[in-house]
């Protein structure tokens, strides 16, 4: 049986790990960025973000003050599990007074502070897999990215193009808000929650890998390559890098709508992933 206890004891390793250290994906990115640009300011921003990113890992502290609303994904297989949402949340809690990650969860009504644990937080999105295992992964997304967000149920009609055109224009219109260079989720197809969370989970792939459909591959590199075309570059004060890449992810959809959903991430594309097998 897969206990409470590591339960708990992984989602705050994972907030420890994805809170503090950067994978390795967007460092690089990030690198060949400062590489191409061309932008007196662009390159200082680039790398006021790399010694942001080297002091955070130095010091062992999160890399921006805002470590997200919890959400944790995950895929459940063929395991026994013992407490799994009470192990989550003991987990968030011990992150949150020890990473410490920032007390970031209110009501939405009155305002009032619950620290990271709170009516239906943390939120838990749970796959089934036909594994022998157990899978957490927590992606620390911060809110001045996540308002930017966007959702489009559009005609079937409107097509590839106009998807592409929607991304495009969701990623401009954010504008500095974000903290640019941003890396774009795209979720095409579900109804119109599932695209959302489907261009959220798009944002857990490398930066910089391409979707393995052709096709879809394509719409990631015209989108990018438009997204950055435009000149908005670092922290939106001119550049040649607005975005280090865009993720898309598809599914099924009904017959009758084409539901686009746009998720933007900050330059710290954070998150983290551990298995638990039933020993």
């Amino acid at each position: 049986m897969i206990t409470e206890k590591q339960i708990e004891d992984t989602i705050y390793q994972l907030y420890k790990e994805a809170a503090i250290v950067l994978g390795d994906d967007v460092k690089c990115s990030l690198e060949e960025a400062l590489k191409r640009e061309d932008s007196d300011l662009g390159r200082l921003n680039i790398e006021a973000i790399l010694k942001n990113i080297e002091l955070a890992e130095e010091k062992s502290i999160p890399m921006c003050q805002d470590t997200g609303l919890p959400i944790i994904f995950v895929k459940l297989g063929k395991v026994e599990v013992e407490n799994l949402y009470e192990g989550i949340k003991k987990g968030v809690a011990k992150a949150t007074a020890e990473v410490p990650l920032r007390p970031n969860v209110v009501d939405p009504i009155t305002r009032k502070n619950s620290g990271n644990v709170g009516d239906k937080v943390p939120i838990v999105d749970i796959e089934l897999i036909d594994e022998d295992y157990v899978e957490f992964t927590i992606m620390p997304k911060g809110f001045g990215s996540e308002n930017n967000n966007a959702l489009k149920m559009a005609l079937p009609a409107e097509g590839v193009e106009g998807v592409k055109d929607f991304v495009v224009e969701t990623a401009l219109k954010a504008g500095g808000k974000p903290c640019p260079p941003i890396v774009v989720g795209v979720g095409i197809g579900g109804s119109s929650d599932m695209a959302l969370k489907l261009g959220k989970k798009a944002l857990l792939g490398k930066v910089g890998e391409r979707n393995p459909d052709p096709t879809i591959a394509e719409m990631e590199l015209e989108c990018l390559e438009r997204i950055n075309k435009d000149g908005k570059g670092p922290m939106g004060l001119g550049g040649r890098t607005t975005a280090l890449d865009v993720k898309i992810l598809k599914m099924d959809t009904h017959t009758a709508g084409l539901p686009i959903g746009v998720v933007i991430q900050c330059w710290a594309d954070r998150h983290a992933t551990a298995r638990l097998e039933d020993n």
